[in-house]
């Protein structure tokens, strides 16, 4: 298994170093990911839980291991998490599904032109 804190520490500092080449690009995207939070409609719970939702989706370590200590910052248990990826996982596999069909599609219409 990872070193998950050693790992969060590697990945804040290379963000770090990408702040000082670019740091535009870095302050956009903390504007980003803080524009949700400014509409109140959600609290910061409910934020760091679709974040590790995404996180898995996206297959993303880094945003894992970040949005994991947030979660974890702001009390949010570990069953709360496990719930949350369920969701993730459930939907994913959806997807997988209507990709299924559509894939049968495509077969269907190029073995069609064969005939």
């Amino acid at each position: 298994m990872h070193n998950w804190n050693e790992y969060r520490g590697q990945v804040l500092s290379g963000v770090g170093e990408v702040a000082k080449l670019s740091p535009d690009t870095v302050k956009g995207y903390a504007t980003i990911g803080g524009a949700g939070a400014k509409t109140g409609h959600l609290d910061a719970k409910t934020r760091e839980l679709i974040a590790l939702a995404v996180a898995i989706s996206l297959r993303c370590d880094g945003c894992i291991t970040v949005h994991s200590a947030e979660a974890a910052k702001l009390g949010v248990s570990k069953e709360e998490i496990a719930e949350a990826l369920s969701v993730a996982i459930s939907v994913n596999a959806g997807a997988a599904l209507v990709y299924t069909t559509r894939t049968l599609d495509a077969f269907d219409a190029v073995t069609e032109t064969r005939d």
